[in-house]
Formats: C-alpha cells, structure tokens, sequence
C-alpha cells in the first residue's frame, strides 16, 4: 500500500504542478503498463523502472468483478518477438507499415474496454519506424454503499483558485472512515466490491506537504458529508514526467529492450495517458488508458555510402509488404 500510495502521490506532484487545474489520471494503468514495459527490459533500463515501480503487483487488484481490464501488446508483422516475453498470449500482429490503421485499431480496442468513455487514445498515428505498442486498458464502475439523496443535489458555493463559484453539491450524514492529519482531512466513501473513494481535503491549499499517511483512516464517524458532483478528463505525454521521476533509459536509443525482441533495437518513444473519473449520487465510474509506442533504432549509415548502379539487366518485384504477395515480376533486359 505505501509504495502504491508513494507512487501515486509522487507522480502526481510531478504530472499536475499546478493545484489551480482540474485533472485526471490512473496511477493503476500507467504503472500496469510501465510493469509490462519492464518485463520486455534488461540492465538499466529494467533498473530504472524497478525502482519507481518497487512493490507494484497489478494482480493486487484484480478481484473486482466491476473492473475490467485489457493488456495487449501491438506488434508489427516483421517483429520478432521473444516466446518469453509474459505478454505472448496478447498479441496482436497489424501492418505498422500503415501508421493509420495500427491507430485505428488500438483505438478501436481502448474505446470497447472503457464502454466508450476513451475513444481517441493516439490522436495521432505512430511514428514511421514505429515497431509495437503496449497499452493497457481499463474500466471501473461501481455504487456507494452510502447513496447521496438525490433531493439533497443542489447548487452550493466552492471556493475555486479563481473565486468561489456554485456548483452541484450532494450531501449525505452517514458514518463514514474520518482522519485528520496535519494539514489534510481524510474520509474514505466505501463503495461496492470493496472500492473506495478516498477524499483528501487540505486546510488550506493542495500545494501543502502530502504524505502517504493521508491515505489512510481507521476511525467511524458521523459525518454530514457535502461533496461536488465530479466529471473530470485530462490527457498526458508523460516521457518528461518519467524523465523527472528517474527514468530516463527507456527513452534513449541505447535502451534496451531485448526482453521483447532480441533481433530488433528498441527504445520508447512516448507514454500517452487518458483519464475520465465521474461522481455522481449513485456512485463512480471511471475510465483510463497507456500507450507505450516502441521504435526501432536506426541502422547507423555508414561513412561511405554503398554504391550501387542498375546498369545491366535486372528483376523488378511489386509486392505486398505484409503477406509478400507478389503482384508484379519484371524483367529488365533492355529498358
């Protein structure tokens, strides 16, 4: 738990510095893809990512019935893969030769797993040289075990960094898991199949000192719960976030990755990340999605170039570059 919790709450100080902004991210998903990354790593760069990721088991929290959860790794047709790799029953073999449907597909495929709530994760398509991608994918949506009356919603004052507004406010009094620590409160909102909600709400600003203790909250009171309806959505590039927090080889052309694919150079490209978290009186549901896009490191030129001169007769194929059906066969005897 306090490792979870020191990841979370680190990676979040460093992928939202600004406590004026709504946001919105899955320690889960971005921690549940990064420990699939490091399976595929060796040296330092499975080095880095095992101490930002130390204690981290994803199978941890599995036994949600209401949690559904997609790990899958897109490769391209060429790419050999090592049979060792623990993602070999998840493969999907695609073209990357043909950037647009590789972003189709795995779009496609994110936007099933979170019932719609992603439907875009790669805005773009992946680079030219890309070689794989490995996404996880997941979505949660569960009820409180103490429900806010819905006659109790209405508009009531919060005090915004830009000046208090009037938002959709729920209330409830109901016994609920209360701490207070030094410049936090806690309350812990329990919801079905053993998911919770935990609010941290501090004295004065978000900027304050946030430990992972604030997590935690052993004692039942009686409280008047007054709490804002929720629908928040951000996106992250976070390659300069894991940059800050350590991690750095992953990204550099001399990673290594051979973990994957012995027979290729890999390095990561970027990490992509989307969230949508909503609150509403009968409970939660959210939704995130990572993407790691792996390259393939260039094949340094050499210093002097290969010559070659077509000036005698030769073969000329047209084919197709996946399957290798050949669609044309030439022979150029007198051009």
């Amino acid at each position: 738990m306090t490792d979870q919790a020191d990841f979370a709450l680190t990676t979040h100080r460093v992928a939202v510095p600004d406590p004026s902004s709504n946001a919105c991210w899955s320690p889960y998903s971005v921690a549940s893809a990064l420990a699939l990354a490091r399976e595929a790593a060796r040296g330092e760069t499975r080095a880095e990512l095992d101490a930002l990721l130390a204690g981290f088991d994803p199978a941890d929290a599995l036994d949600v019935p209401e949690l559904a959860v997609a790990n899958t790794l897109w490769a391209d047709d060429y790419l050999a893969l090592n049979p060792d790799f623990s993602l070999a029953s998840a493969v999907r073999r695609t073209a990357f030769s043909d950037p647009a449907t590789v972003r189709k597909l795995v779009n496609t495929d994110v936007a099933e797993t979170t019932r719609g709530l992603i439907p875009e994760l790669l805005t773009s398509a992946p680079p030219p040289d890309a070689a794989a991608i490995i996404v996880n994918a997941l979505y949660l949506k569960v009820g409180w075990l103490n429900r806010f009356p819905a006659f109790d919603t209405q508009l009531r004052p919060f005090h915004s960094p830009g000046g208090d507004i009037s938002v959709p406010t729920m209330r409830v009094t109901e016994k609920f898991r209360y701490a207070r620590h030094p410049g936090w409160q806690t309350v812990v909102l329990p919801a079905a199949s053993g998911v919770e909600a935990v609010i941290l709400l501090p004295d004065t600003s978000l900027e304050q000192p946030l430990d992972p203790s604030v997590l935690q909250a052993a004692t039942s009171v009686n409280l008047e719960l007054s709490l804002p309806k929720v629908d928040v959505r951000e996106k992250f590039q976070l390659k300069e976030v894991l940059e800050q927090l350590g991690v750095r080889r992953m990204f550099a052309k001399n990673a290594d990755f051979s973990g994957l694919s012995e027979d290729e150079r890999l390095f990561v490209d970027d990490v992509i990340h989307e969230a949508v978290l909503r609150l509403d009186e009968e409970g939660l549901e959210g939704a995130a999605a990572t993407a790691i896009t792996f390259r393939t490191v260039s094949v340094e030129m050499p210093a002097e170039p290969i010559v070659v001169q077509v000036d005698r007769p030769f073969l000329l194929a047209v084919r197709h570059a996946r399957s290798g059906a050949i669609y044309f066969l030439a022979q150029v005897a007198s051009p």
